[in-house]
C-alpha cells in the first residue's frame, strides 16, 4: 500500500537525509516514482513520491502536495540506484535524486509548433512569392513556419498575408522528436573474423539479464564497430541503449560515426547543451522516444525506463570520477543500475583499469580481446630515448633523435605529435635576483606561465594575474625566468627546429569545445602536419597521416607519490603511442625518459601489457590497495591550516576501533590549499570484503560536527591522492 491515509512520503530534491511525509489532496493520484512539487519551507521544491510515510505525523500538522506532473514516473531501478548510490557514497539520498532531476523544464508539456497548410481557397493576388509557398504546400502537409520559409525562400510577412486571403491556415502541430529512432539495421559495418568472435561473446551475455563484458582491444582494433553492434542487438530487443564518453571533446566524431552506422544522430547529455536541448533529450529518454544516448558521465541518472546496454568508451579515463558535490565512479554506480536495470554493460579501452582488468581475469566480467588492429595494421614500434645520455641540448626540449625522426615524416607527407601533459609555457616563473617563485595567492600551488595569452595562471582554482614585467618582490626588471617546459614552450622550439611545417596546439584551455573540434576534424583533413598536445590528443581520435609520435616527458606522471600512478602512466603512454601507425602508414613512438628500466618503460617498449599488469596486481595485492582493499578518504577544510589540522586530529580521536582497518594521518593533502582553503586529510584502508562505507557512516556519526567554516568531504573509492 503506497498511501496511508492518504499520506505518503516524497524525496525532495535537496541535500536531506530521507524523505517528508506530505498529503495527497483529494482527487490526486500518486504513485512511487511520481515526479510532484511540494513545499519545502517558503518554496516549492521538487520530489518523488517514494512510497509510504515514514512516521506518524498528525494530518492535520501535514502540507500538502502541490502538483504531480505528468509524465511518466521514474522507474524502479533507478529509485533503488539513488538510495543505493547514496548509502555506498555517504551523500544525502537528496542530493542524489537532484542528479536525476537536472532538467525541470522538461516537466512541463512540450510546447505545440505552429504549421500551416493550404485551404483550397485561390488568393485574388497571386505573386510570385505566394505561388512559392502555395507550391510548396501542394503535399497538402502541414509546414512549421521556419521550415515553409526557408523552403519557399519568402518572408514570413508573405504567408501572413495567405492567412489572411483564407488561402493558409494556421494549426497547431506536436513538436517533433529531439531524434529520430536509430536503425539497427541502417548501415553495419563489415566485422573482420576477430570482431566478429569479439561481438559473438558479448552477445552470449543475455540481453534481458545483468551481465558485464571488459572488450579488451588494442589501439585502433575496431572496438568502436563491435559495442555499436551489439547496441543495434540491443535496440532489436526493444530496450534503450547509453554509451558513455569521458570527454565532450570526443563526442562531435562519435556522433557523426554512430550516425553513418544507424543511419539517426543518437541523443546527447553534456554540459554545452543548452537547458531546452536537455529538456527535450530527459523528456524523451523518460517516456522512451529516445532510444540511444551519448552522454558524460552525468547522463548516468537519466530516467531510462527500457535500460539494456551501458557502454562506457575509455573505461580506464579519470574523468569518470565526479569529484564535486557528491562524489562517485561512473564505471562503479554503471554496474550498479545495469543489476537493477538487468541490462548487459560493456567496458571498452586499449588500457582497462587495474580493477576492471582483475575483475576479468576472476571471471566475474567476460573477458572479450581484440589484439589486432584493424585491416591489418601495424602496432607502432616504440623505442625510449634515454636523457641521460642522448638528451636535447640544454634550454632545448625536444631530443636530436626525435626530431630526425620528425624530420623523416614530414619529408615524406606524414603528420608527427608532440605530446606533454603540462599545459601553459612553463610550470613556474623564478626570479634568478632574488629566488621568488610565484605561487597562487588562493592554492599551494604554483602559477602556471600562459606566454600565449600574458598571464600566469592557477590550474587549480583558476586565479590569474598578468605577467609582471619586474619581480613583485626585489623589483629586477630583467631577472624572471621561466623554469620547464609547457606545451607553449615546446610550441616555440618547434617553430624554429620545423619552420616549414604548418603547426597546431591543443590543449583544453586553447578554446571552446567547438574550437577544439574544428581543430581536430582539421586535423583529420591533414590541414596541419605537426600537432602539439597535451593529454587531449591522446584518445578517440583516428589521424590517418600520423606516423611519428613523441612524448616528451615520458616520466611526469611517475613524480607524484600516488600509487596509481604506474597505471595511470601505463594507459597515457599506451593511448598516445597508439595514435601513430593507424592506417597503411608504420607507426613509430618515441618516449623520452630518465628511467628506461622502469617497469612501465620496459613494457612499453616490449609491448609486453600482459608483464605490466601482472606486475601492478601483484603489488597491489602486496600492500592490500585496491582492487584487493579498500579505501576511503576524508578531506577536512577550513580557512585556517591550524583549524583544519586541529579538527581533523579530534575526528581521529573519534575513529571506532575495528579489525582489519588502518588508519593514515591527518596529514596535509599534497595540494594543501584550493581557492583559500586549507586541506588535511585522513584515510582509511581495509581488506576488499569490510563495510568501508557503513565504517565512515559509524565514525562520522559519533565525531564532532564540523561548525564555522570547516567542512568535511567524503570520498569512497579515491582516485587521486591530492
Amino acid at each position: 500500500m503506497l498511501a496511508v491515509d492518504n499520506i505518503v512520503s516524497v524525496m525532495v530534491g535537496v541535500a536531506v537525509d530521507g524523505p517528508y511525509s506530505y498529503r495527497v489532496p483529494h482527487g490526486m493520484v500518486v504513485t512511487r516514482g511520481s515526479i510532484v512539487a511540494v513545499p519545502l519551507g517558503p518554496r516549492l521544491t521538487l520530489g518523488v513520491v517514494w512510497g509510504p510515510p515514514k512516521d506518524n505525523i498528525a494530518h492535520n500538522r501535514l502540507r500538502d502536495i502541490t502538483q504531480v506532473f505528468d509524465v511518466p514516473a521514474l522507474s524502479e531501478e533507478l529509485l533503488r540506484l539513488v538510495e543505493w548510490v547514496a548509502r555506498y557514497t555517504l551523500a544525502a539520498p537528496g542530493q542524489v535524486l537532484r542528479g536525476v532531476l537536472r532538467s525541470p523544464e522538461a516537466l512541463d508539456a512540450p510546447k505545440p509548433v505552429i504549421a500551416y497548410r493550404r485551404t483550397g481557397h485561390e488568393p485574388e493576388k497571386l505573386t510570385p512569392a505566394r505561388l512559392r509557398v502555395l507550391d510548396t504546400l501542394m503535399d497538402d502537409m502541414a509546414w512549421p513556419k521556419p521550415a515553409l520559409i526557408g523552403a519557399s525562400g519568402v518572408s514570413s510577412s508573405v504567408i501572413e498575408g495567405l492567412e489572411r486571403a483564407g488561402a493558409v491556415e494556421r494549426i497547431e502541430i506536436p513538436a517533433p522528436p529531439v531524434v529520430l529512432p536509430p536503425d539497427p539495421d541502417g548501415n553495419p559495418a563489415k566485422l573482420s573474423a576477430e570482431q566478429q568472435a569479439a561481438l559473438d561473446q558479448i552477445l552470449a551475455l543475455d540481453a534481458q539479464q545483468f551481465g558485464v563484458a571488459l572488450l579488451d582491444g588494442v589501439t585502433g582494433g575496431g572496438k568502436t564497430e563491435v559495442f555499436f553492434e551489439a547496441v543495434a542487438d540491443t535496440l532489436r530487443a526493444g530496450r534503450q541503449a547509453l554509451i558513455l564518453l569521458p570527454e565532450i571533446a570526443l563526442t562531435n566524431t562519435f556522433i557523426e560515426r554512430f550516425t553513418r552506422r544507424f543511419e539517426a544522430r543518437p541523443a546527447e547529455w553534456h554540459s554545452d547543451m543548452t537547458p531546452a536541448q536537455r529538456a527535450k533529450v530527459w523528456r524523451g529518454v523518460l517516456d522512451g522516444t529516445v532510444r540511444a544516448v551519448v552522454g558524460a558521465r552525468s547522463a548516468l541518472f537519466l530516467p531510462f525506463r527500457e535500460l539494456g546496454l551501458l557502454v562506457l568508451d575509455e573505461e580506464h579515463d579519470g574523468a569518470y570520477k565526479q569529484s564535486d558535490g557528491f562524489t562517485y565512479h561512473a564505471r562503479d554506480m554503471a554496474i550498479v543500475r545495469a543489476q537493477f536495470a538487468k541490462a548487459r554493460v560493456v567496458l571498452s579501452s586499449a588500457t582497462p583499469s587495474v580493477e576492471s582488468r582483475n575483475n576479468a581475469n576472476q571471471g566475474r566480467y567476460a573477458h572479450v580481446r581484440l589484439e589486432s588492429r584493424f585491416a591489418a595494421a601495424a602496432m607502432p614500434d616504440v623505442t625510449a630515448i634515454d636523457m641521460r645520455t642522448d638528451g636535447p641540448e640544454k634550454g632545448e626540449w625536444i631530443a636530436p633523435s626525435l626530431a630526425r625522426e620528425i624530420f623523416a615524416a614530414l619529408e615524406r607527407g606524414d603528420q608527427a605529435l608532440l605530446f606533454l601533459n603540462r599545459r601553459g609555457y612553463a610550470p613556474l616563473t623564478l626570479c634568478r635576483s632574488c629566488g621568488h617563485q610565484y605561487q597562487c595567492p588562493d592554492c599551494s600551488a604554483w602559477m602556471v606561465e600562459h606566454r600565449f595569452r600574458g598571464v600566469l595562471m592557477c590550474h587549480h582554482c583558476g586565479h590569474e594575474m598578468r605577467t609582471p614585467k619586474a619581480c613583485s618582490e626585489c623589483g629586477d626588471t630583467e631577472s624572471l625566468v621561466a623554469v620547464g617546459p609547457g606545451i607553449e614552450r615546446v610550441a616555440e622550439e618547434a617553430a624554429v627546429r620545423f619552420p616549414d611545417a604548418r603547426r597546431v596546439l591543443l590543449s583544453t584551455d586553447m578554446g571552446s569545445h567547438a574550437q577544439l573540434r574544428d581543430r581536430f576534424a582539421e586535423i583529420e583533413r591533414g590541414e596541419f602536419d605537426l600537432i602539439i598536445g597535451t593529454q587531449l590528443v591522446s584518445k578517440g581520435h583516428h589521424f590517418e597521416k600520423l606516423s611519428v609520435v613523441g612524448v616528451l616527458d615520458a616520466d611526469l606522471g611517475l613524480a607524484h607519490g600516488d600509487p596509481r600512478a604506474a597505471e595511470r602512466t601505463f594507459q597515457i603512454l599506451t593511448q598516445v603511442a597508439g595514435r601513430a601507425g593507424r592506417a597503411s602508414r608504420h607507426g613509430k613512438a618515441f618516449l623520452q625518459t630518465y628511467h628506461p628500466d622502469h617497469p612501465v618503460m620496459r613494457a612499453m617498449v616490449n609491448g609486453d601489457r600482459e608483464a605490466f599488469y601482472a606486475q601492478e596486481l601483484a603489488a597491489r595485492e602486496a600492500g592490500g590497495m585496491p582492487p584487493f582493499g579498500r579505501l576511503a578518504a576524508l578531506i577536512i577544510s577550513a580557512n585556517e591550516q591550524q583549524t583544519a589540522m586541529g579538527f581533523a586530529r579530534r575526528m581521529l580521536s573519534f575513529a571506532p576501533m575495528a579489525e582489519g582497518v588502518r588508519l593514515f594521518g591527518p596529514a596535509d593533502a599534497p595540494v594543501s590549499m584550493i581557492r583559500g582553503r586549507h586541506r588535511v586529510r585522513l584515510l582509511a584502508q581495509s581488506g576488499k570484503d569490510f563495510d568501508l562505507s557503513g565504517y565512515v557512516r559509524f565514525w562520522l556519526a559519533s565525531a564532532e560536527q564540523p561548525r564555522g567554516d570547516l567542512k568535511v568531504q567524503i570520498d569512497i573509492d579515491p582516485m587521486s591522492f591530492m
